[in-house]
């Protein structure tokens, strides 16, 4: 298998190389040259699989030719046995005929573990292989360092640095990443929001210099082996309601697009996919693109969904680079405007194109602690705020009744208590693992909202690339 950039300028990669470069020098995103292809009956055949096996099975065509299968079926067993329910991702039903699945029993109760458990394992593989270390790092608006951290920390080849929104995180999803005391890891809180976070991560991955001279790579789903593992729970759950004999509708709460992306993915390998909803909050720069074909950057409002607090979402690139038609010097145009003015600017029928899958619906804030208190009045389910954006645009949009709904929990709710509570009058307990975490200490660093002052903190802490 192997990798192109977006942009279309860098070289073609192995899994291997994009695993470890994440950004492409050219400034795009990697895909894949061309898309695995399973087939009605390949997917009626994996009816029953446990979900590594499934994981194995779907995944493995994107590192052939880089890791043997055994040590890969390996490297998935041991990222999901530590899971805490034996399903690793259950289903939910929430009606005659939509499902909720549950993607946050991993170790930080969020969504995020599903493909972070299994990067921290690859990245360690392919580094000893290669007896390189590297320095990552990352931008998270909350649950993506929490996760990366937990799969990075202790690790020998590995040096992590996570930049979060200062006071825009949830106090737990804050905690979970700062009471981290592990010497290979630093987190650093910006002043800024999540998308000054990550406009610093891109701008130390397009420091050329810098990035060779600490062997900088990336965990956020700018790297395709996020993606990657994503995919697979798409393909888990269609099985589960009836794939492929019936077309699936996914809502997903959405930020950075990579989630979503990924059942974009698992449609283009041959899922059957009626509609693929985007569930947004008051930053709903992707509710508008597909609406009214308005991609266009505003400030970004605080919310009570602060996963989905973002303007520029990522991996938009990869479904534009689609759209059209894998011209990526056409691709970079259109990302080099979108950056200047602030708006996209997307030929009508590309638009529609988009439109024929995706689906966008915003809720406000008032909206998502309703959202709340009805799902649990309707299901007995406490969910999170960002779940519950979800499974309301999966409510009011889905636009063939007869498709099965499923709608992704990207969040225990116990890292929301507050909205929780608020809705419901139940504030909900972390699980017995977290119970101290309030009493655990703290580690963390605020700073400017400055490329030079990552650099310096990352000159000063680093123990990977060159030292200092």
């Amino acid at each position: 298998m192997q990798y192109i950039s977006t942009r279309g300028q860098a070289p073609a990669l192995n899994f291997d190389e994009v695993l470890l470069s994440g950004l492409a020098r050219d400034g795009g995103l990697y895909v894949p040259e061309t898309w695995p292809q399973f087939t009605a009956d390949d997917i009626r055949e994996m009816r029953g699989l446990p979900y590594d096996e499934l994981a194995t099975k779907i995944m493995y065509p994107f590192v052939e030719g880089s890791i043997p299968k055994d040590d890969f079926a390996n490297l998935v067993a041991e990222a999901y046995a530590g899971f805490e329910h034996d399903a690793v991702l259950p289903m939910k039903q929430l009606d005659s005929n939509s499902w909720m699945m549950e993607l946050f029993h991993g170790p930080t109760l969020a969504f995020k573990d599903v493909a972070l458990q299994l990067l921290g394992r690859l990245f360690d593989y392919v580094l000893k292989k290669r007896n390189e270390r590297v320095l990552i790092v990352g931008a998270t608006s909350g649950d993506t360092g929490s996760a990366a951290i937990e799969a990075c920390r202790d690790r020998d080849c590995i040096d992590i640095f996570i930049l979060h929104p200062h006071e825009r995180t949830s106090d737990v999803q804050r905690r979970q990443m700062t009471t981290v005391l592990s010497s290979n890891v630093s987190n650093i809180a910006l002043r800024g929001s999540f998308d000054d976070c990550q406009d610093i991560v891109k701008a130390l991955f397009n420091d050329m210099n810098f990035r060779d001279q600490y062997n900088l790579s990336a965990v956020n789903s700018i790297n395709w082996a996020r993606i990657m593992a994503q995919i697979v729970y798409y393909f888990y759950a269609g099985i589960l309601v009836g794939a492929p004999d019936r077309a699936i509708t996914f809502s997903v709460p959405t930020g950075n697009f990579g989630n979503i992306f990924a059942a974009y993915a698992a449609h283009k390998m041959g899922l059957p996919v009626d509609q693929l909803i985007v569930g947004s909050n008051s930053n709903d720069i992707l509710t508008r693109f597909l609406q009214d074909n308005d991609m266009s950057m505003l400030e970004v409002e605080p919310s009570l969904s602060p996963s989905m607090d973002i303007q520029v979402s990522s991996n938009f690139e990869r479904l534009l680079f689609d759209l059209l038609d894998r011209d990526g010097e056409k691709v970079e145009e259109v990302m080099n405007t979108f950056r200047s003015t602030g708006k996209m600017p997307l030929d009508t029928s590309k638009w529609e194109l988009a439109t024929r899958l995706f689906t966008g619906h915003r809720l406000s804030d008032e909206e998502t602690l309703g959202a709340i208190g009805a799902i649990h009045q309707s299901t007995g389910e406490l969910v999170d705020p960002h779940t519950a954006v979800g499974i309301i645009a999966g409510w009011t949009q889905r636009l063939e009744p007869a498709s099965p709904l499923v709608c992704m929990a990207t969040a225990h709710p116990a890292k929301f208590p507050d909205a929780v509570e608020q809705a419901t009058n139940i504030r909900p307990p972390l699980p017995s693992r977290l119970a101290d975490l309030f009493e655990r200490e703290e580690k963390y660093i605020v700073l400017d909202n400055t490329v030079s002052a990552i650099q310096a903190e990352i000159k000063k802490h680093n123990r990977a690339g060159t030292q200092n």
